[in-house]
């Protein structure tokens, strides 16, 4: 049976009532993010990961390959006990997807949706089709650790810093640090409860905002300077390139990338940003954001990816100029 599952209602507490039933048995749980785990994502499963294994679960943390996390991440608590994929059984007891909005963003783990005897999703995504037999989705929600906060919650797992670090990260990247507007009052309300363990708030913020190899600055500068501005297309685009080589040059890794469009996204003159990054096997991987007119999640969806309405990204295999092509003619089409 498959059985979507909104935040606040019985059918969430029914959510964490399956996980502790597992945890009861000591049953397997693979708990994963998507590919290329962002704070929310990894945020989530350490932390979910983390209060099953104090019910008593058997818990493998992971996330699909490339099995390597950016510097930015790699100081969350519990990261050391993360395991690659090839180290999970191909049929756990339960399997909890989180933050991943399709199965394509669970790479070589999305097999194990249907393998599992019990396959769990908690995600936050609008452009979410609805997989996996049971459904935490909350497209309201600003991030998953908050639907993961709930399932903490009705596990009957206190918070404490080292779980609180985990979600205030998650949580304050994907508000963009309460400045985006998916922040209400309630993630104020979850943000006071985090902050009353203790967590040094300021800091993990630094890591996660204000923190960045000197190359950054000259990469910046580079990508600044050819970026593109269309006023013209939609309610004004603009975008800028890059590529996973390009970091390298100046001694940055690829996912280093992943900041610049959260400067391109504040030219006041257009309401949609675009960053295309090129990575190493030649494709094109490509954020979206808004200012608030567009929809990007919809765009998104219409050139194979997805996202929120403010936020969201597609994969490209085509050539660079071919991509904003297709964008330009979603965009115009509004």
């Amino acid at each position: 049976m498959t059985v979507s599952l909104p935040r606040g209602t019985d059918l969430t507490d029914r959510a964490a009532a399956v996980l502790a039933e597992a945890a009861a048995a000591r049953a397997t749980v693979v708990l994963t993010g998507h590919v290329q785990p962002d704070a929310d994502a990894l945020g989530s499963t350490l932390a979910l990961a983390e209060g099953l294994r104090r019910r008593g679960a058997r818990v493998l943390a992971t996330f699909p390959d490339p099995f390597v996390l950016p510097a930015s991440l790699t100081w969350l608590p519990g990261v050391e006990g993360l395991v690659p994929s090839s180290a999970v059984p191909a049929s756990p007891d339960v399997f909890v997807s989180l933050d991943a909005a399709s199965p394509a963003r669970l790479g070589e783990l999305a097999a194990l949706l249907e393998r599992a005897a019990t396959s769990v999703v908690v995600d936050h995504h609008a452009s979410n089709p609805g997989f996996g037999r049971v459904r935490v989705v909350d497209p309201g929600a600003p991030a998953t650790v908050v639907l993961v906060a709930d399932l903490l919650d009705g596990l009957g797992v206190a918070l404490d810093q080292r779980l609180a670090t985990c979600l205030y990260a998650g949580l304050a990247a994907d508000t963009g640090s309460f400045r985006f507007g998916n922040t209400r009052p309630d993630t104020h309300g979850l943000a006071a409860r985090l902050l009353d363990t203790g967590i040094d708030h300021a800091a993990i913020s630094q890591r996660l905002f204000d923190t960045a190899p000197f190359g950054w600055l000259g990469l910046l500068s580079v990508v600044a300077g050819r970026a593109v501005l269309e006023p013209e297309v939609g309610a004004g685009l603009v975008w800028t390139w890059s590529s996973t080589a390009e970091a390298a040059e100046h001694g940055l890794p690829g996912e280093q990338l992943e900041a610049l469009v959260d400067v391109v996204r504040t030219i006041q003159e257009a309401d949609v940003a675009c960053v295309l990054k090129g990575q190493d096997d030649g494709s094109w991987s490509v954020s979206l954001r808004s200012r608030g007119a567009t929809d990007v999640a919809r765009v998104a969806v219409a050139l194979g990816g997805g996202g929120h309405r403010a936020a969201a990204g597609f994969s490209w295999t085509a050539d660079r100029e071919s991509a904003i092509r297709a964008l330009r003619g979603e965009l115009g089409g509004r």
